[in-house]
């Protein structure tokens, strides 16, 4: 499913009209293309099931370590709320039951399920319940830090502020395997 860019092209020719502005003005007329084309791209993961990046695992013995944990994955989505950005990592721990995933489809369902109108909360737990569903591992950890544009730039404007979401399944919903997990985490930064 792609975005109409011809409606989002006239909406935000009347949206800077409605605001005062000239839209044929140099440095203007293109804006709304290029909003467009931004929105194409900020919202391409309507549509796209993230259980596509989990399809091909791998089936594993008993020797597939304790742990699989990736840190600091870079994402972006957009606040449902004001269509403002937010940006921060995600960091996915599971605990493998008889199948793993290739480490770039992690941050492939990250992307996916973050190119959507979005709030945080529900993020991380679209996020976990994808590993869940794809991977049926033995516990999951998903936690998202992020800067939220609605906060950093208009009301609180709290520039140093980040917002922290966490989302837990089976064994590593356990407040000891939880503590560990995040000090790994924090071992990164």
């Amino acid at each position: 499913m792609a975005v109409d860019r011809t409606r989002i092209e006239a909406a935000v020719g009347e949206l800077l009209a409605a605001i005062g502005e000239d839209v044929t003005r140099p440095g203007l007329e293109a804006t709304p293309r290029r909003v467009a084309e931004a929105y194409g791209e900020f919202f391409a993961g309507l549509g796209v099931d993230p259980l596509d990046h989990l399809r091909d695992t791998i089936p594993v013995g008993p020797a597939t370590g304790e742990l699989v944990l990736v840190r600091d994955l870079a994402f972006r989505s957009i606040c449902e709320h004001h269509l403002l950005p937010f940006v921060g990592r995600a960091h996915l721990a599971y605990l493998p039951g008889d199948r793993v995933v290739g480490l770039g489809r992690l941050p492939a369902v990250v992307d996916t399920l973050a190119a959507r109108p979005q709030v945080q909360e529900r993020l991380t737990e679209e996020i976990a319940e994808a590993l869940q569903t794809g991977l049926a591992p033995r516990g999951i950890l998903v936690v998202l830090d992020a800067v939220h544009g609605c906060v950093t730039s208009r009301g609180p404007r709290q520039t140093a502020s980040s917002t922290v979401t966490m989302a837990t399944r089976g064994e590593l919903s356990d407040p000891v395997h939880r503590a560990e997990i995040m000090a790994m985490i924090g071992a990164g930064q």
